[in-house]
């Protein structure tokens, strides 16, 4: 028992070095600007996504001052974080009013931790009519195929602001979290 917890004890101490020793800087510096952009900035992706929910399935990130990658410059706003896969590599859409306005590059790409959502993202509370409401629907929906909903992939944003004036973003959508990594000044 000793030996397991000695054990665990050492991955766990290993994950927050090697978090810690992340150089942003270097990774800021060796992303590339995307090259690409979509036809009439619409995400073809986008009705795929959406076509099973009733409203947006993305993260909506508010944004009070400008950030910058490179040479893009992210303006103030509300936008719709949409995690997409072009030729291999994995970026993030910023989309305003269902168009795409910037496209950045993701660093990294993991499985988001089992149980995650269920610790993170708060229950609904329902007034007895909106269970009765709900369990209604998931009786019929067992019976009836055509009234079967998918839910929504969950979802949940994270910040943080770095050292020398960096601000990491993890988007998480569905099943895997997505990392960027932005200046909060021009470099």
């Amino acid at each position: 028992m000793k030996k397991i917890l000695l054990v665990l004890l050492l991955i766990v101490t290993g994950t927050f070095v090697n978090a810690e020793n992340t150089d942003y800087e270097q990774i800021y510096r060796e992303l590339e600007v995307p090259d690409f952009s979509y036809v009439h900035d619409i995400d073809p992706g986008e009705m795929y996504d959406i076509q099973h929910t009733s409203w947006s399935p993305y993260p909506l990130f508010r944004l009070t001052s400008p950030l910058y990658f490179k040479n893009i410059i992210i303006e103030p706003g509300y936008y719709l974080l949409t995690p997409r896969e072009h030729e291999g590599n994995w970026y993030i859409l910023f989309k305003e009013q269902g168009k795409v306005r910037y496209i950045i590059p993701v660093y990294n790409r993991e499985i988001v931790p089992l149980g995650f959502y269920d610790e993170n993202l708060p229950k609904p509370k329902l007034t007895p009519s909106q269970k009765f409401h709900i369990k209604f629907l998931d009786f019929v929906g067992k019976y009836v195929r055509s009234s079967q909903r998918k839910p929504a992939p969950e979802t949940f944003l994270e910040t943080t602001d770095l050292d020398n004036n960096f601000i990491s973003i993890i988007i998480y959508w569905g099943n895997y979290r997505y990392y960027m990594v932005l200046r909060t000044v021009r470099l």
